[in-house]
């Protein structure tokens, strides 16, 4: 299975490398925003567990590299831990074509994040997302899962169990500690914090 996951990731490299090339011979590359993300990373074993479909980081992270033409010379190839989602890709391409984004539609255009002088990313920048993710066949196989992910904090939940989990981000990037249960003050604290928050946003996401 990993033998032809990495066989596929060489394959869009070079796929990529190829597209670029035709839009430099057009003389078009200048005059071309290009996005390179996908739709969800992938496990590797981590936590034993393969494929995707679950809250932790490495399924849910995945790349966003954009190259446009608009961008200052010294901000090219810098990075920015702005929490961006799938959601703001809608708003950013029709941001490029200089078309209105509907009121109705979710997401926010990056674009502001690598070409505004100061970058909202420290100041008006989403901090949070709501994650959810439904029961797929039955929940023996996939069972559902949602997360209030932060920088610093992921709360996750499964409703099928009614399970609940904390990670710290920072000091335990790899998840691999669950904190839920921790008598430490700030951790209870930010618990009990996060929970509330996350019991608010699922009411919204729920709600007409």
């Amino acid at each position: 299975m990993m033998k032809n996951y990495y066989r596929m990731a060489t394959e869009v490299d070079s796929a990529c490398g190829a597209i670029l090339e035709e839009l430099r011979r057009q003389d078009a590359l200048d005059n071309t925003v290009i996005i390179f993300t996908t739709d969800n990373g992938n496990f590797h074993s981590e936590h034993g567990l393969a494929d995707k479909w679950y809250p932790h980081q490495e399924s849910i992270r995945v790349p966003l590299i954009i190259r446009d033409p608009r961008m200052m010379y010294e901000q090219r190839g810098t990075t920015n831990d702005a929490m961006t989602l799938n959601i703001d890709l809608a708003p950013t391409i029709l941001g490029f074509a200089g078309v209105p984004m509907p009121d109705k539609m979710m997401g926010r255009d990056i674009s502001p994040l690598y070409l505004s002088p100061e970058s909202p990313s420290s100041s008006n920048w989403r901090k949070e997302f709501f994650y959810e993710h439904p029961i797929i066949s039955q929940k023996s196989y996939i069972p559902s899962s949602e997360a209030l992910v932060r920088k610093d904090y992921k709360y996750m939940y499964w409703p099928d169990y009614g399970y609940e989990q904390l990670f710290d981000l920072v000091n335990d990037p790899g998840e691999m500690e669950d904190i839920i249960n921790s008598t430490d003050p700030h951790v209870a604290n930010t618990k009990k914090e996060m929970k509330t928050r996350f019991d608010w946003l699922k009411s919204l996401v729920k709600s007409d």
